[in-house]
């Protein structure tokens, strides 16, 4: 297991030593991108990646399943070399490794955490798939999730919520929904939650201003949402019921229970080294290749390595092989996040470019004539473009677009920031590519045998279901 660790972080080490070499620290901070200066042509990486992600796997499925990961990577030089041979080697090779060091490294050693500890936490005993009981772990997930993050709450939650529903005909929607509320939703309560708020954090946002502020937002869309699940899924129910000969793949049991609970100690680790990187500040950074790592970030990255080590040591195999972990998901969500960060480095250049960027229209949609903020198109703007970027940077452009002082966003522009935190969080669940754990919880449910939608399959569910879910939060909290 140790060796497939090894195998999730060699891709980016091995790109990031490639890029450091090409890169001479002294001079790196000449290499900074300039989004003002940058066509529209330096988005075609960026697009091209999304619709390889959104059509292959139908196109061309044992293609893509067999060489996903070649492809992230022709789009991601599809973008270093050009920029490498205009601007030159250095300066290609410190925007991957500044992206590297700063975002994607940490992104994966977070995620890859979360994957592994949780991984070794087994629901013991057969449930069985009813609406009651899909709407309650559905329930239990969204709350969860605002206190071990999105990935650790749906790393936790979806086997056993697969296992209750594997007899039925209908479960596609079952997943649906939790990526809706569980990777996404839920994750609204606290910076642990999800990526932008942590980043809000570590900008000066108060730690609880997310719970008291974005609670009433989360409760509207939770309720309405577990509301029609729970219509959704007592009709697929009955119909399933025509077909009850066919048998539960999975041995009832007496009782239900939790085993490798020592894993919570480890993910309360997890929360604890999140949490020293935002409030731990000893002022000590080092320079690689350019790129300055602050002290508390890399703490807190040996210390999450160190926890998914610890995990793997002391969890029985036995106990992992039970609950069907295997290292597919996390190896997906690797390689083809490693071709999105770097792909998205010229389009987060241009939209922090704001209006002498070729995004300038895009940018002003969202300030009325007399130099206010629109919140509505705030909340629209930042949540559409975290449905196919990161929404972590996605935030950042908006937080900074709204003057970036922490105090006055949580002030007076309080409703602005609120506009942006939803929309960035809540908007996540449009796409798999919105969020991490989307891709991890597609993956894993199609190893189950769960025929999950196509890229624009899943969009015509949200489309259906999220969009006007949307509408009605910008009419009741944003007008």
């Amino acid at each position: 297991m140790t060796l497939r660790i090894a195998r999730i972080l060699a891709v980016p080490a091995l790109v990031l030593l490639a890029a450091g070499m090409a890169t001479p620290a002294a001079a790196a901070g000449a290499y900074e991108i300039r989004g003002a200066d940058l066509s529209i042509l330096w988005a075609v990486p960026f697009v091209g990646i999304l619709l390889s992600i959104a059509v292959m796997p139908l196109a061309a499925p044992d293609f893509w399943h067999h060489h996903f990961g070649k492809v992230a990577a022709a789009w991601a030089l599809a973008f270093v070399v050009p920029y490498g041979l205009l601007h030159g080697a250095p300066a290609s090779g410190y925007q991957v490794a500044h992206t590297a060091l700063l975002e994607y490294i940490p992104f994966v050693i977070l995620l890859g955490a979360l994957f592994t500890v949780s991984g070794g936490i087994l629901v013991t005993g057969n449930l069985h798939g009813s609406p009651g009981l899909n709407t309650g772990i559905l329930a239990i997930g969204t709350l969860l999730a605002s206190l071990i993050g999105t990935t650790g709450a749906s790393m936790v939650l979806i086997r056993p919520l697969l296992r209750a529903n594997d007899e039925r005909r209908h479960n596609v929607h079952v997943v649906v929904f939790f990526i809706f509320l569980v990777s996404n939703i839920g994750g609204s309560l606290t910076p642990l939650g999800d990526p932008p708020l942590f980043l809000g954090y570590l900008k000066g946002v108060g730690f609880f201003w997310t719970t008291s502020h974005m609670v009433h937002e989360m409760a509207f869309c939770t309720v309405i949402l577990l509301a029609v699940f729970y219509a959704l899924d007592s009709w697929f129910y009955r119909k399933d019921h025509e077909f009850r000969a066919l048998r539960d793949p999975t041995p009832d049991t007496k009782g239900m229970g939790i085993q490798g609970q020592v894993n919570f100690v480890l993910l309360a680790g997890v929360v604890g080294a999140v949490l020293l990187s935002g409030s731990w500040k000893p002022g000590v950074s080092f320079d690689v290749f350019g790129t300055h790592v602050e002290l508390q970030n890399l703490a807190r990255d040996v210390i999450l390595v160190g926890l998914a080590l610890v995990s793997l040591a002391i969890t029985p195999r036995t106990l992992r092989e039970a609950n069907g972990f295997n290292w597919g998901p996390i190896l997906e969500v690797a390689k083809l996040f490693a071709g999105i960060f770097v792909t998205i480095i010229p389009v987060i250049a241009m939209l922090r470019a704001g209006r002498d960027g070729v995004f300038a229209p895009l940018i002003a949609l969202v300030t009325h004539p007399d130099g206010s903020p629109d919140n509505v198109m705030y909340f629209w703007m930042s949540g559409i473009l975290s449905s196919f970027l990161d929404n972590a940077p996605t935030y950042l452009v908006f937080f900074n677009l709204a003057g970036g002082d922490a105090e006055t966003l949580m002030g007076p522009l309080a409703l602005t920031l609120l506009a942006i935190s939803c929309g960035s969080v809540f908007m996540g669940a449009n796409t798999y590519i919105g969020n991490a754990p989307n891709f991890m919880v597609k993956a894993i449910a199609e190893e189950r045998g769960v025929k999950m939608p196509s890229f624009f399959g899943y969009m015509a569910w949200s489309g259906a279901i999220l969009v006007p879910l949307f509408v009605l939060v910008t009419l009741v909290f944003f007008r």
